[in-house]
């Protein structure tokens, strides 16, 4: 197990040597890839799209339903046919594709945004 959890990003890391640590790093990965650079189709969407990319993207809307229950305003990656959901930190962008605005996630939720 890693000895410590990355205070901005709940990334393990602090593997001491010769520990297992693959279902970690794959964590640590995907989270990687889900938050850098982050760029997402959409984020007026309630309900999941039916059938998403690998890879896709989305802030969930304000009133989601189905897979996306309970999730409002995180971001959603799907990946290896699951979604996982991400919460913002206050300071985070996202570029919204949709919109062609880019974001900022602040203390009270992800701001308007301005067009790029």
């Amino acid at each position: 197990m890693p000895a410590s959890t990355h205070p901005n990003l709940p990334l393990a890391y602090k593997w001491a040597l010769g520990d297992p640590y693959k279902t970690e790093m794959d964590a640590n990965l995907v989270m990687l890839g889900a938050i850098v650079g982050l760029s997402v189709i959409s984020r007026t969407l309630d309900t999941p799209p039916a059938s998403p990319a690998n890879g896709h993207r989305y802030i969930v809307g304000s009133a989601p339903t189905g897979a996306w229950a309970g999730q409002a305003g995180k971001i959603a990656l799907w990946i290896d046919a699951a979604w996982v959901f991400f919460q913002p930190k206050t300071g985070w962008l996202a570029y919204i594709e949709d919109e062609a605005k880019l974001a900022a996630y602040t203390p009270t939720g992800w701001s308007a945004g301005i067009a790029i």
